[in-house]
């Protein structure tokens, strides 16, 4: 069955369009930025199509809400004071949707979004390992598109005047299914593209879609919203359902496609050529060669490795334990960083919940800095185990802070809300990122088989139970204060740094033998010239 499915790929035909119109072929630095790209934008769909849960909540289950209408975010002030209305001077009120505007709306909402988390985080163990079986292009474009569809499903209810809670319930399942197949294809792409240098910058840029995705989501969901909220799930699905079209029209998920031969093999024969005609000629020629010698190395006729083998690779464990904590962590500043805020006297002032919602951003915004802080400083020290740890120990004190001195003033809020951010998505960023892709191409599989989807899988499909608890947790704990809620988020940043101990302590001692033997004299290096991120040699 992979390899029927697999013969369908190949060179993408939008690409395929092209070369025919341009005449040439494109060079392998083109390749890598259109892989960036395509991929950047199919993974900002996946994120924008899994807000307009958040966005409609108010209108599915009511609460009582004052809206500015003569200055609207962004040009009116950015934050509001608290406003308790009942439908009068200005104020906008929805009557709900049945089921979901009784006493129990609010949990009814909670438990749909468990269920796509839980549902998301099953789906993740095997897509992974569907998405190192088939060829990750078409396997991508399905799994966008059927997103899409299922999302715009959600949103049909409100045409079809659905009161059914199941009916919802059953649609968010089965897209947090086909949600799934997103991050291991994308990382897996990524992996295939980029060697283990300089990996780990620009992958923390990269990672910036999923910031992007749900600032673009809550737009396109708000946007909509007033004429009646199944479009704000219609507008998102339609989204992702043309980023599916756009990653099977252009995306080549292995250089083979496009014929290019193994990266790894590639660069250790023509990485050092002297210009870029003469690198091109010799491409072409190690391809021909490799299919003389070797046919069925297409996308479609490699041998994957299956989830038992995937988990014996070393590291892959503890960095997925590691990434359960991070997720739960990180979730739940998600999922209730905006509550928080709302709840929280900030200067002696309450917030709106819009204003809060908009402040809550800004640790997004750290999160950004933090994945590419992250990224950079596990590429200058090789010790990506000992930058994720050190990030979540000092994610300790950064929170500590914020629940401390957060509420002084809107401005102490923001900059220790940013700090906060740049701590606790730094490593979360790193580990589904970097280390994946790492892990995914280790040298104990000896290059005969595919594991990148599947490492991704098992390490963000484990992450990604963390991601359901934290917030399910966090329900519950509230109601005693937030002090508990926060004294369980630096726990769980402890025992994260405290899973990679071994791991850190294998790095100082390869580091520190290293250097023995570089003032010992016992070696002798010499600084390579800088190159771009993405050159041939890279």
């Amino acid at each position: 069955m992979s390899r029927a499915f697999g013969a369908l790929g190949g060179t993408p035909p939008g690409i395929s369009l092209i070369r025919r119109i341009r005449g040439e072929e494109w060079s392998l630095t083109t390749y890598r930025y259109v892989v960036l790209l395509i991929t950047f934008v199919a993974y900002t769909c996946y994120h924008a199509s899994r807000k307009p849960s958040s966005i409609v909540k108010s209108v599915l289950c009511p609460v009582p809400k004052a809206v500015n209408e003569l200055y609207p975010w962004p040009v009116g002030k950015f934050f509001l004071k608290r406003e308790l209305v009942d439908g009068v001077n200005g104020s906008r009120r929805y009557d709900g949707w049945p089921p979901f505007n009784g006493s129990d709306g609010a949990s009814k909402l909670g438990e749909i979004d468990v269920a796509f988390l839980a549902s998301y985080a099953i789906g993740m163990y095997v897509a992974g390992h569907l998405g190192d079986t088939f060829d990750l292009r078409l396997f991508l474009t399905l799994g966008m598109m059927g997103s899409g569809v299922f999302v715009g499903l959600f949103g049909m209810g409100y045409f079809w005047n659905v009161h059914v809670f199941w009916f919802y319930l059953a649609m968010q399942m089965v897209a947090g299914l086909f949600q799934a197949t997103g991050w291991p294809s994308v990382v897996a792409v990524i992996g295939n593209w980029f060697g283990k240098r300089k990996r780990g910058l620009i992958m923390g840029v990269w990672n910036a879609h999923t910031s992007v995705g749900n600032i673009s989501g809550s737009l396109l969901a708000a946007s909509v919203l007033d004429y009646g909220w199944g479009w704000s799930f219609i507008l998102p699905g339609a989204f992702i359902f043309l980023g599916g079209l756009v990653v099977y029209l252009f995306l080549a998920a292995y250089p083979e496609d496009v014929g290019l031969p193994c990266p790894y093999g590639f660069a250790a024969n023509v990485g050092t050529l002297p210009n870029e005609e003469e690198s091109q000629t010799k491409r072409v020629e190690l391809l021909e060669g490799e299919k003389k010698t070797a046919p069925g190395v297409a996308s479609g006729n490699r041998k994957s490795v299956g989830l038992l083998e995937a988990c014996l690779i070393p590291g892959v464990i503890t960095f997925a334990l590691c990434l359960f904590f991070s997720k739960l962590v990180a979730y739940t500043f998600l999922y209730w960083l905006p509550f928080y805020l709302s709840q929280t006297a900030i200067g002696g002032e309450y917030m709106s919940v819009k204003s809060s919602g908009n402040l809550s951003t800004l640790f997004d915004v750290g999160g950004i800095f933090g994945g590419i802080l992250a990224g950079y400083i596990s590429d200058r020290l090789n010790a990506r185990a000992t930058t994720a740890a050190s990030f979540m120990y000092m994610a300790i004190p950064a929170m500590i802070l914020y629940r401390s001195y957060g509420n002084i003033s809107k401005t102490v809020n923001i900059v220790l809300m940013m700090i906060a951010g740049l701590f606790v998505n730094g490593p979360y960023a790193l580990i589904t990122t970097a280390v994946s892709a790492d892990l995914g191409t280790h040298s104990s599989l000896r290059g005969d088989a595919r594991a990148l989807a599947t490492v991704t899988a098992i390490i963000d499909g484990t992450g990604s139970v963390g991601a359901a608890l934290g917030p399910l947790l966090t329900g519950f704990l509230s109601a005693q204060g937030w002090g508990a809620v926060f004294l369980m988020l630096m726990v769980g940043a402890l025992i994260s740094g405290l899973l990679l101990s071994r791991l850190v302590i294998a790095e100082l001692t390869e580091r520190s033998s290293k250097w023995k033997s570089l003032t010992s004299g016992q070696h002798t290096s010499g600084a390579p010239a800088s190159q771009p991120l993405l050159s041939d040699e890279s």
